[in-house]
């Protein structure tokens, strides 16, 4: 391994790399790398022999967005195909979970979701679920877009896990119950009291 610092334009974008970012999310990675550079050389962006990105796609494009011409990278050489796969998907794997207390006590709410970390957003299914169904037009509609975060703005998020087993079963009665018009957090909120009750 080495690390060298290259031009933005002498690194390969990987065509296998299999994590997305969303507009405004990758607009929070190009602010923070805009407000916060010196984080380039503090997480390198990884690359192999051929100058292709095994960890780091979504950093380097944020680098190209914000104008940067110069980054830092480690270079790794000698791993097999099958090893630069597997790198890959680990470098992207979230293996830990959020310690909410400390989140919460310990962290401004404002600042964790301008570093891009919005944990107390709707989880992931529910995003999605929201682009499906067709009620995500606030990204071509500014006055959608203000409408829905006001309100965002009186509401709160409640997070729940399930097991890998339960979850398809969680998600797929969330989605009969959304598209129903079915008010979730009131049933939400009645089982909890009859869950109290027995």
């Amino acid at each position: 391994m080495k690390v060298l610092t290259l031009k933005v334009n002498e690194i390969k974008a990987n065509p296998q790399n299999p994590r997305i970012i969303k507009d405004h999310r990758f607009k929070q990675l190009v602010k923070s790398i805009e407000d916060f550079p010196e984080m380039l050389s503090i997480r390198d962006i990884v690359i192999d022999e051929d100058n292709m990105i095994l960890g780091g796609n979504m950093r380097w494009k944020a680098c190209i967005e914000a104008g940067v011409k110069r980054v830092q990278v480690m270079q790794v050489t000698g791993l097999t195909p099958a090893q630069k796969k597997e790198f890959i998907i680990k470098d992207n794997a979230n293996y830990g979970v959020w310690d909410w207390d400390q989140l919460a006590n310990n962290y401004d709410n404002d600042k964790l979701t301008e570093w891009g970390l919005n944990v107390w957003q709707p989880t992931q299914f529910l995003e999605d679920d929201h682009e499906e169904s067709g009620t995500s037009t606030a990204a071509h509609d500014p006055e959608a877009e203000q409408e829905a975060e006001d309100e965002k703005a009186d509401k709160r998020i409640i997070q729940i896990e399930f097991d890998i087993d339960d979850y398809d079963e969680a998600n797929a009665i969330y989605k009969k119950l959304r598209g129903e018009g079915r008010d979730i957090p009131a049933i939400f909120i009645n089982a909890l009291k009859e869950a109290l009750c027995v």
